[in-house]
């Protein structure tokens, strides 16, 4: 009798990170499940990047998206709901670009276009871990490798992307597939009101806090979201 075949799961990445940042959920869920990363290749639109992951990926999958990845999940999901089996969102937010924001990146674009990359990488270290994780050499060796890996021009295509974003806040509710929404308690970039607007906003959908980790979930945290991540898979089938 031949193998039943493992259904798709689709990790979508954020900004300066690589499939680097999934590796323990690679490893983890990869006995059960048949696991894609998607490439967000040198696009400069979540447009581009959602239908590059449509061209690419099977008829049917469930999508995990981290951070800027949740951005892509949201297009993913205005084009082609009926693809999409469940949903996990994880560090991520609906709304469009604020001003601050907005000018935040700019200020990155300027200083990569001055040569300063690794000025970036290093700016962002504060916002993407918890305070306890900061001076942990190992998981900071993994940020910047990965942040190297990304490239300069590709983080500029990535900034230019989420500058131009939609809000995704106006179509939250015509998500129709289960959704998960896992957050770090001390996320420096999505916040617990971002979390609840979603948790409010999305029809089916289960909202888990993360204690004493920050952005990075998949990485902080690996144990407690690989168990989150394999539960939730196995009852949305």
């Amino acid at each position: 009798m031949a193998a039943a075949t493992r259904p798709a799961v689709v990790l979508v990445s954020g900004q300066l990170l690589t499939a680097a940042c999934w590796a323990p959920q690679i490893a983890a869920l990869s006995p059960d499940f048949d696991i894609r990363i998607a490439d967000h290749g040198r696009d400069d639109s979540i447009g581009a990047m959602a239908a590059r992951l449509l061209a690419e990926m099977p008829e049917r999958f469930d999508l995990v998206a981290h951070a800027m990845g949740g951005f892509v999940a949201f297009e993913v999901l205005r084009r082609a709901p009926q693809r999409v089996r469940s949903l996990a969102l994880l560090s991520t937010l609906a709304p469009a670009d604020q001003p601050a924001q907005t000018e935040r990146r700019q200020g990155y674009i300027r200083l990569v276009e001055a040569g300063r990359f690794d000025a970036v990488v290093e700016e962002r270290v504060p916002i993407l871990l918890h305070p306890a994780r900061r001076e942990d050499e190992g998981l900071l060796a993994v940020v910047r490798r990965m942040a190297q890996d990304t490239g300069a021009e590709r983080f500029l295509g990535q900034q230019r992307a989420i500058m131009a974003r939609a809000d995704s806040r106006l179509s939250l509710s015509a998500i129709p597939c289960p959704t998960l929404l896992i957050w770090g308690r001390q996320d420096g970039i999505a916040t617990e009101a971002h979390q609840t607007e979603m948790l409010a906003a999305i029809p089916d959908c289960r909202l888990t806090v993360i204690e004493d980790c920050g952005h990075l979930v998949t990485l902080e945290k690996p144990a407690t979201v690989n168990a989150l991540l394999a539960d939730w898979l196995a009852i949305s089938r």
